[in-house]
């Protein structure tokens, strides 16, 4: 539901599951749905594993199958994407029901899969634009209780965030979070369902609109999810002032600016433990662009 260790051993934010498939083996067993699931399916046909996401998610035909995490949840967002209209903006991944009307079957979701390159370097502009039309699109949905039963690392890395929880991180990785916390404000802005991992989830086919994958719901402004953006951009694909302009304008956007980098920090912290040789190349990273989003507030982000 959020970010995910690299191939290479970076931090990230997670690429969906979408990308190039490779056969499942015997030695991926474990990550092979179980006969009933794709029967339930209605699948028929070998299994490949798709490296996008966390590893999890497989491919059988034109279907992408992936672990629903909290089932609650799962039931309750497929139902919001099968729901949306079409639109010329964006697209997301048809919903696929089981034969018995369920859209999840022992801890699995389907969704029909849908071709396309993921952004995000060259994209912003575009990443953005879809995104922000998707959650035109979500504007009216009301919040539903199953939300706030998450307990994920993502989960409480918003609420800590957002200043609604707190986690016990390294002494170095507190460090970091203070300078954040440091110069965190009020926002006044209208909270609502939002994507809140858009970076590597939204794929491009030419002559189509973009497609939005792999869904991770929050309740915050829309404006979070594009700093959410514009903080992997600084942090992992060397974007510069002009995307920051572009995805958080003005001192609300300089806020939220600082909000997503203690995201995606507390994230680190509670996937990796802060440690290790290549823990403290990251950290290098966050340490970084916590003094961008630091002194775009204290300018007031002009």
């Amino acid at each position: 539901m959020g970010s995910a260790t690299s191939v290479d051993g970076n931090f990230r934010a997670r690429v969906g599951c979408q990308d190039d498939d490779v056969e499942v083996s015997e030695d991926d067993a474990a990550a092979v749905p179980p006969a009933t699931v794709l029967v339930e399916f209605g699948l028929d046909g070998p299994v490949q594993r798709l490296p996008g996401g966390e590893g999890t998610c497989v491919r059988v035909g034109d279907v992408v199958l992936k672990p629903a995490g909290d089932d609650a949840v799962a039931v309750w967002t497929t139902g919001v994407l099968a729901s949306l209209a079409g639109s010329h903006d964006f697209r997301v991944p048809d919903p696929i029901r089981a034969t018995s009307g369920a859209f999840v079957v022992d801890g699995w979701t389907a969704t029909r899969y849908v071709p396309g390159e993921p952004g995000p370097d060259g994209r912003w502009a575009e990443i953005l634009a879809a995104g922000r039309s998707f959650h035109q699109a979500l504007r009216d949905v009301e919040r539903p209780p199953v939300l706030g039963r998450r307990v994920d690392p993502w989960a409480r890395a918003d609420q800590v965030a957002w200043g609604e929880a707190d986690v016990g991180v390294p002494a170095h990785v507190a460090t970091v979070l203070q300078r954040l916390r440091d110069v965190v404000g009020p926002v006044r802005a209208r909270p609502q369902l939002v994507h809140g991992d858009l970076t590597g989830n939204v794929l491009f086919a030419p002559g189509q609109p973009p497609v939005i994958i792999d869904f991770s719901p929050y309740w915050r402004p829309v404006g979070y999810a594009d700093a959410i953006v514009a903080a992997d951009g600084l942090l992992y694909h060397d974007a510069g002032d002009e995307l920051v302009a572009l995805a958080v304008p003005g001192p609300v956007g300089a806020q939220l600016l600082v909000r997503a980098v203690i995201f995606r920090l507390v994230t680190f912290a509670l996937l990796t433990g802060g440690e290790g040789e290549s823990a403290a190349g990251e950290l290098a990273r966050f340490e970084r662009v916590a003094e961008i989003a630091a002194e775009r507030v204290a300018h007031g982000s002009r």
